[in-house]
């Protein structure tokens, strides 16, 4: 029995084709893959008495010096705001981006996002966007219960021009 004839045995030819044919008709999407649609993630939430709000600051370098301050690589950035609650959601209410000169770059969203369980949002900042500088800046507004676990912020920045390779973290400060 070749594999032919077995394959033929389960499938028809009729099938086959409108198998082809269905998964050829599925929606495209305009998005980048790994690229969150924050206006998707967006619900209105009541504020109550229980809800604990807070702010964390978080450094980011889309570039780094090297050898002098002429000299610089260019940084992947990508930035995980991070649920370690296994049963609390957390409310994530601002993401703005700034540069090394304290001006406002993007605001990612302002309005709310929920962040279920264990859940892992990322912001990605290409390699080739300095617009951060050495000295980049995010501030995150969100809200939790109040006996629920922070969330948690980090910033891994990587490079790998030509044999060389850099990768370091920044990780979140709560400020209020």
């Amino acid at each position: 029995m070749s594999f032919e004839f077995r394959f033929s045995r389960f499938f028809s030819p009729a099938v086959v084709i409108i198998l082809l044919l269905f998964n050829s008709c599925s929606e495209e999407s305009n998005e980048e893959p790994n690229q969150v649609n924050w206006e998707k993630r967006s619900f209105t939430t009541p504020i109550t008495s229980q809800t604990e709000k807070g702010e964390t600051y978080l450094s980011v370098y889309s570039e780094i010096y090297s050898m002098s301050q002429h000299r610089t690589h260019h940084l992947t950035v990508t930035i995980s705001m991070r649920n370690m609650n296994r049963k609390d959601t957390i409310v994530l209410d601002k993401a703005e981006y700034f540069d090394s000169k304290g001006e406002l770059l993007k605001c990612y969203f302002d309005f709310p996002v929920m962040l279920i369980p264990m859940e892992t949002l990322e912001i990605v900042l290409e390699q080739d966007d300095v617009k951060g500088g050495s000295g980049g800046n995010f501030m995150f507004n969100w809200r939790k219960e109040e006996n629920a676990v922070d969330p948690y912020f980090e910033a891994v920045m990587i490079s790998t021009a030509s044999q060389q390779g850099l990768s370091f973290i920044s990780e979140g400060i709560k400020i209020k």
